[in-house]
């Protein structure tokens, strides 16, 4: 079964490797230790060419000393002491017409050769050569050709390759142990330096999410900002402005969330106190006194507004918005139904419905019929004296025109607020709050066009018409 965030373990890590900052020191340390290899073989190339250089030049001072002798002769005993103080096997001179061997082996020389010409060798067949000499066989001989001691001609020795061999080895012993020293020691200063610049705050950071994902309501531990101007600060400054406002955002749910069951049980207690007022406003409307007669009409409707509200707040709380049932919807006999409903009351409006006949959108036909009944009694309800309603479509949906007084200045901005929009005294401002919140559940939108002494207009967005 493969790891889900929720199976992982609390801290994100399940291994010593899964750490950042182990990762980042591995890597350094491995890219110390390539960049020692690449630069190990021309040190290994150049401690050959030098290992060859000191025996050439000893066989060439070896060479030298013969012209002060007679006929370039010496005697048996100071030709084996030259080549021993040279460290070779033997001594050749070549000109342009004759080969000269001017300090002969002690011993015949047997045994696997290599040749090697110094003069001609570049950098990377010197490397090359090195890399041959470690997988050489044993009792090898290099014959070696270099310089000689005078113009035109080339000095040829022959030495044994096992001292070589052997002294490349001890050489990359050393280049190892020295690179395993500097990469540890860089690799450590670099670590140092990329745990205190990028693995500790990230690690905070890290923390900080993780932390937060498990409790986001009850997080205490606030990442705090920080004065970096680098991606990590950016970073990090972001994430601790989105836990702040997260977090202030879960306390300010759970305080609403109390506070609307403490007014869900008062509005309950209000409206079975109401209730009982209402009967005793009853009980008073056969009273004889002409005050009280007078009186009881205005109580009545005080108290009717008042249990309305109280209702209507109790609906509202309790009620989330259905899930839509979107079907093709003949948008005129959508609006013919709504407004026969909302205008039950209304004989002073004019109600003119303008969507075409052949007009179909994809909607819920319930959520749009509570959306135009609202929209059409609220604008009924806002022209007392009479007026035009007019309900038009387009290729964006329906557009409601009334020639009312249009929304005051202070109400526009809560106009979509519950409890806060209504611009009538026995109002609850519920009206506009809930057609938006249907039409949003159908992919649309409810927004006000114009507004003003000529009249409201507001737009219901619909889903674009089926094909």
């Amino acid at each position: 079964m493969p790891d889900t965030p929720a199976s992982l373990p609390r801290n994100g890590r399940s291994g010593l490797f899964d750490s950042l900052s182990v990762r980042l020191f591995a890597v350094t340390i491995c890219a110390i230790l390539l960049v020692e290899f690449l630069v190990f073989l021309p040190s290994a190339a150049n401690y050959r060419d030098n290992w060859l250089d000191t025996r050439v030049e000893a066989a060439r001072i070896a060479a030298l000393s013969l012209e002060a002798a007679p006929s370039r002769m010496v005697s048996e005993e100071l030709s084996n002491d030259l080549l021993q103080r040279a460290e070779v096997l033997a001594v050749a001179e070549l000109s342009e017409d004759m080969r000269e061997q001017i300090l002969p082996p002690v011993m015949p020389l047997e045994g696997p050769t290599k040749f090697v010409d110094l003069m001609e060798e570049s950098m990377m067949g010197s490397i090359m050569e090195t890399i041959d000499t470690w997988s050489s066989e044993d009792g090898r001989l290099l014959i070696v050709r270099a310089m000689g001691s005078a113009p035109g001609r080339t000095l040829e020795i022959v030495l044994p390759e096992a001292p070589l061999k052997e002294g490349l080895a001890a050489f990359g012993w050393r280049i190892l142990g020295i690179s395993l020293l500097i990469s540890l020691t860089a690799g450590a200063l670099i670590y140092l330096l990329l745990f205190l610049l990028v693995v500790r705050p990230m690690q905070r950071v890290t923390d900080s999410v993780i932390q937060f994902r498990a409790d986001p309501g009850g997080w205490r531990k606030r990442l705090s900002p920080t004065t970096r101007k680098d991606e990590i600060g950016r970073a990090q400054n972001a994430l601790a402005d989105m836990e702040s406002a997260v977090s202030d955002s879960f306390r300010q749910r759970e305080r609403l969330a109390l506070l609307g069951e403490a007014v869900a049980k008062i509005n309950h207690d209000l409206r079975n106190s109401l209730a009982t007022a209402q009967l005793a406003s009853d009980a008073l409307s056969s009273s004889a006194d002409p005050r009280v007669q007078r009186s009881v009409p205005r109580l009545e409707r005080a108290l009717e507004r008042a249990i309305k509200l109280a209702s209507e707040t109790l609906k509202y709380g309790r009620s989330t918005t259905p899930p839509a049932n979107l079907q093709p919807v003949s948008l005129r006999v959508a609006i013919d139904e709504a407004a026969l409903e909302a205008l039950a009351q209304q004989d002073a409006v004019t109600f003119v419905n303008e969507v075409n006949a052949a007009d179909t959108r994809t909607a819920d036909a319930d959520h749009l019929h509570r959306i135009a009944a609202n929209l059409i009694r609220n604008a009924a309800e806002a022209m007392t004296d009479g007026g035009e309603i007019r309900v038009s479509s387009d290729e964006t949906g329906l557009l409601f025109a009334d020639t009312g007084p249009g929304v005051p200045d202070k109400a526009r901005e809560t106009l979509f607020k519950p409890f806060a929009s209504s611009t009538r005294r026995d109002g609850t401002g519920l009206g506009l709050a809930l057609s938006r919140d249907l039409a949003r559940s159908m992919g649309g939108d409810v927004e006000l066009v114009s507004t003003g002494p000529d009249g409201t207009a507001f737009r219901v967005l619909l889903p674009e018409a089926e094909g």
